[in-house]
């Protein structure tokens, strides 16, 4: 099995060239890149300059060796299979290139952005899977009832909606002030986090006060009034993290213990006399959760688990919204840098995910 697992690692390598191969000749060839936008602004600053006569008398053409200059710079100037080979050299030696919007380098952008990211992914994640396996349990335990079509129902359809969708309808509901003003309307945090604590030590008094509560209190009310606010721009995005896999997990834990109740050594505990507590928590339970349990491989997808559209909806500075700028301002360098790094996540997470599924079921081998 283990010659399996190094072929595995081995496949890495000509899928991540042949997936970012694809993704690069694309950026190449979708019109509005970074040399269009330039000449655009080029044309544009000359036309204020000179005025619309001007501009009218072909004042506005960018000279031919400023062009070159431009193509050298974006390496237009080469074919785009050269340009590639150019752009994984550099990968290679871990260097993602510079935006072109942000004229900072690529790696010093994502890294800003990363711990955004992954504390909603890791949060989104972990809620999941709590809430996700005690609700697939007692639906496989009451198949059929009134709360199993309920709450399949309810799944299902928070399912059919597109997360970034629903954030936009509960910032309407809950945060818009049409009906209740209980959230911020988005951001990761107030823009006077870092003040809070000052905030809370403006009373009318402070010397009596500060006399009566004491250092320590005061730390308490600190603490208090930042956690309240990270909280308060929390639960909306984390509920439309959470709403793509909220009715996949669900069902698979549901599927799962069912069909393990219905194998023979489950009758045949339960002919021994055992309890179906016993039966069902200690026996049955351990098997089904072996498709969950493989799942947990694809957690590293989780330091990248920044969502394009959810981070924009809620103006969450994460490398979903990076991303979303990136392909809206053709900055094809961090379109490629978020690319590949997420990439490299998924396949090594997929071969993770076949580990954990060979350790945690013995009768696995991968020949």
């Amino acid at each position: 099995m283990g010659a399996y697992f190094i072929r595995r690692f081995l496949l890495i390598i000509p899928t991540f060239i042949g997936v970012t191969m694809i993704a690069f000749f694309i950026t190449r060839m979708v019109p509005g890149g970074p040399l269009d936008r330039a000449i655009m602004q080029f044309r544009m600053g000359a036309a204020m300059e000179g005025g619309a006569d001007i501009a009218g008398a072909g004042g506005g053409q960018i000279p031919e060796a400023a062009l070159q200059e431009l193509k050298r710079a974006f390496d237009l100037d080469k074919p785009w299979y050269a340009a590639y080979a150019l752009w994984l050299g550099k990968l290679a030696r871990l260097d993602l290139g510079n935006s072109y919007q942000y004229r900072e380098p690529v790696a010093g952008l994502v890294a800003d952005r990363l711990p955004v990211s992954m504390y909603f992914g890791l949060l989104g994640f972990t809620l999941a899977y709590l809430i996700c396996i005690p609700l697939g349990i007692v639906k496989a335990l009451k198949h059929g009832s009134r709360f199993d079509f309920v709450s399949s129902a309810i799944v299902f359809v928070g399912y059919s909606i597109p997360g970034w969708a629903m954030g936009a309808l509960l910032l309407v509901l809950f945060a818009g002030g049409q009906f209740y003003a209980w959230f911020p309307l988005g951001g990761f945090r107030s823009s006077a986090y870092d003040d809070l604590p000052a905030m809370v030590r403006q009373w009318e008094d402070i010397d009596q006060v500060s006399d009566e509560f004491g250092t320590f209190q005061w730390d308490q009310m600190s603490l208090r009034s930042r956690v309240i606010d990270q909280v308060h721009h929390t639960v909306l995005p984390v509920f439309c993290y959470m709403l793509g896999s909220f009715a996949s997990l669900t069902v698979l834990m549901k599927n799962s213990l069912m069909e393990n109740l219905g194998k023979d050594f489950v009758r045949t505990a339960f002919a021994k006399g055992l309890s179906p507590r016993r039966v069902v928590y200690l026996h049955t339970l351990r098997n089904s959760l072996i498709p969950i349990a493989t799942g947990l491989g694809h957690a590293l997808g989780v330091l990248m688990a920044g969502s394009y559209l959810i981070e924009y909806v809620f103006n969450i500075d994460g490398i979903g919204y990076l991303g979303y700028t990136a392909i809206v301002g053709r900055d094809y360098t961090v379109v490629m840098g978020i690319l590949s790094i997420n990439i490299l996540l998924l396949l090594v997470g997929n071969i993770f995910s076949d580990m954990l599924y060979a350790m945690i079921d013995p009768r696995i081998r991968f020949e």
